[in-house]
């Protein structure tokens, strides 16, 4: 029985590989060409974009449409723009006026290379370029309009001031105070949760799904964007710099309150396992299956890096 889950866990890990590698193709496809007198922005847009990471947004979005029986490319669109979404709010969150990190996925962050500037003007331009992105795929699927306008939507509320950038307001506004666990809670369901909730929600909604299946997608996303976030804290402390590819302590330097310095790594493990374990018994309430992308979610979860 162990040597078929090690099995099915070293194909798992050979599909995740692949699937990483057919996003970057994705993202490649969409990015602008790089000429003309404002060159430099796209140069530093690619430079941000395909830095590496794991892509999670954009597979969880795409295992998501296959969950639900979704077919062709109309999900490719919204998968990259997804993918500059994210990648601009840590460019954004590196500049000196946020963490001030100088490292991200193990190279320099985008404003050390290219200039604080640049580095605002990238993340701008990656944040547009991901609507107009995600607007082609009217002109691509006019007779899917309804179901792309319904993607869009979400894309744009989940990324906003009721989304993402809401968390991430609360959470540059309470740094160096201590908040207790209702203020951190709104800050990850928001800041972290939210881009995993539209990936998800997206995917669904592509392959159309129905109103109440996608109501327990957006549950399920939520539970693991709260246990991703806590299992970062953890990792945060107990992690290396050279495994994470990012500065450790970084919650600590910037004063900030985690689930850790909340109620410490134990504790917080537990909340990692009781969300991780709920998200999975809504994935399973759902009519259809993937296993796959049932492994990718503890994966993600329980990474160490």
């Amino acid at each position: 029985m162990e040597k078929q889950t090690d099995q099915n866990e070293a194909v798992y890990r050979e599909q995740r590989e692949n699937k990483v590698l057919e996003i970057e193709a994705i993202l490649e496809k969409y990015l602008p060409a790089k000429e003309g007198y404002q060159q430099i922005i796209m140069e530093a847009m690619e430079y941000s974009l395909m830095a590496g990471g794991k892509r999670l947004r954009p597979m969880l979005m795409k295992e998501t449409f296959t969950l639900f029986g979704g077919e062709g490319e109309i999900v490719e669109p919204f998968m990259a723009a997804m993918e500059m979404i994210h990648t601009y709010s840590l460019v954004h969150d590196d500049l000196p006026a946020m963490d001030n990190d100088e490292y991200r996925r193990g190279r320099k962050t985008t404003h050390v290379v290219y200039g604080e500037d640049m580095g605002i003007l990238a993340g701008d331009a990656l944040l547009n370029y991901a609507f107009e992105t995600a607007c082609s795929a009217f002109a691509l699927y006019p007779e899917s309009s309804e179901r792309i306008g319904k993607a869009m939507g979400i894309l744009a509320k989940k990324a906003g001031i009721y989304g993402m950038i809401g968390g991430q307001v609360v959470d540059v506004k309470e740094t160096g105070h201590r908040i207790g666990k209702d203020v951190l809670d709104f800050i990850y369901e928001l800041k972290t949760g939210a881009l995993i909730e539209s990936s998800m929600m997206i995917g669904a909604v592509l392959a159309g799904a129905s109103e109440e299946e996608i109501r327990i997608v957006e549950q399920v996303a939520a539970r693991v964007g709260l246990a991703f976030q806590v299992q970062d804290d953890i990792l945060d402390v107990t992690s290396t710099s050279e495994v994470l590819g990012k500065p450790i302590h970084s919650d600590e330097k910037n004063e900030k309150t985690t689930y850790v310095t909340l109620m410490g790594i134990e504790k917080a493990g537990a909340i990692v396992e009781k969300e991780s374990g709920e998200a999975i018994e809504l994935l399973h309430s759902l009519p259809d299956e993937n296993s796959y992308l049932e492994w990718l979610l503890k994966e993600l979860i329980h990474r160490e890096k």
